[in-house]
C-alpha cells in the first residue's frame, strides 16, 4: 500500500514563495518516478514538474519555468516543490503522484492561493 500526504499550501501575495511536500509510505519510494500537478477551479489537471527515481532528471511546464524546482530526498522519502515568484495563475490545488508498479498513486492535494 502506498500512500503520499501533501502539505505545504496556504495563501500568499504575488512575487511570494511556498515550499510544497508530499511526503511517501508504504511500497517502495526511492525507485519511483515523482512529479505535481495541479488543478485550478474550472480548469483541467495539468502537469507541473516530474523528477526520476534519482532526481538527476526533471522537467517543468513551461508556464512554470524558472520559477519552481521539484526536487527529492530519498533518505526521507519526500518530494518538494519549491515554488518562487508565485503568480495569480498559480492558484490551484497541488497534487503529487507516484508511479510504481504501472499504477499512479496520488496525494490528497494541497491549496495554494495567490493573491494579486
Amino acid at each position: 500500500q502506498v500512500q503520499l500526504v501533501d502539505s505545504g499550501g496556504g495563501l500568499v501575495q504575488a512575487g511570494g514563495s511556498l515550499r510544497l511536500s508530499c511526503a511517501a509510505s508504504g511500497r517502495t519510494f526511492s525507485t519511483s518516478p515523482m512529479g505535481w500537478f495541479r488543478q485550478g477551479s474550472g480548469k483541467e489537471r495539468e502537469l507541473v514538474a516530474t523528477v526520476t527515481w534519482s532526481g538527476a532528471s526533471t522537467n517543468y511546464a513551461d508556464s512554470v519555468k524558472g520559477r519552481f524546482t521539484i526536487s527529492r530526498d530519498n533518505t526521507k522519502n519526500t518530494v518538494y516543490l519549491q515554488m518562487n515568484s508565485l503568480k495569480p495563475e498559480d492558484t490551484a490545488v497541488y497534487y503529487c503522484y507516484m508511479d510504481l508498479d504501472s499504477r499512479r498513486y496520488w496525494g490528497q492535494g494541497t491549496q495554494v492561493t495567490v493573491s494579486s
